[in-house]
């Protein structure tokens, strides 16, 4: 294990919700958990977890599939009914 990999730090759930469209390959493996190289390394052999755009040598992720992925949702939790 690199030191790399030891200290992965995920995104909040609003930080999830406050991401533009797409985001780079580094940014998705964070919020899935996962180091950048590993990110980028599954991004390379077509099996990151999301759909990636390829633009070029520059990889992107849809947001929208990256909080599918995720299972999360910006609609507020429904409420008991009293």
């Amino acid at each position: 294990m690199t030191q790399e990999d030891a200290t992965v730090k995920g995104l909040t759930v609003r930080e999830i919700l406050d991401l533009p469209a797409t985001v780079d390959v580094e940014t998705a493996a964070r919020a899935l958990g996962i180091s950048r190289s590993h990110g980028y390394n599954l991004a390379r052999v077509g099996q990151f977890p999301c759909q990636v755009i390829r633009a070029g040598r520059s990889f992107r992720v849809q947001t929208t599939d990256l909080r599918r992925v995720l299972g999360v949702t910006d609609q507020a939790p429904a409420t008991a009914a009293a």
